[in-house]
């Protein structure tokens, strides 16, 4: 089985779903250049948001700590811990605040 993304109009294949592993990040090279962050619960539910941290500019989400708030799954920046929501790429500590969220599948 692989991990796909959903980038343009077409399904990117970024990995095999060996390499996730439930509760840490993976980063991904974007064929627009770009970096995203894979994420796997304990569920087995993937989630992918964009790998820039919009506080810092560093590529580091990938490298955050997961959690959940109100059911609600997210990830912690790893440099100011300021948290994105993994469904919808916003911030839960700063509503200005949001990252992009990438369709995903395990195929």
């Amino acid at each position: 089985m692989n991990v796909q993304l959903r980038v343009a109009d077409t399904w990117f294949e970024v990995c095999e779903r060996a390499r996730l592993t439930p509760g840490r990040g993976l980063a991904a090279l974007l064929p627009d250049g770009r970096q995203a962050a894979l994420f796997l619960d304990r569920a087995g539910r993937a989630y992918a948001i964009d790998n820039l941290d919009p506080f810092t500019g560093a590529a580091v989400l990938s490298r955050g700590l997961l959690g959940t708030a109100d059911g609600r799954p997210f990830v912690a920046s790893p440099l100011l811990k300021q948290r994105f929501d993994l469904e919808t790429g916003r911030c839960l500590d700063d509503d200005e605040v949001a990252v992009e969220t990438h369709p995903v599948r395990i195929a």
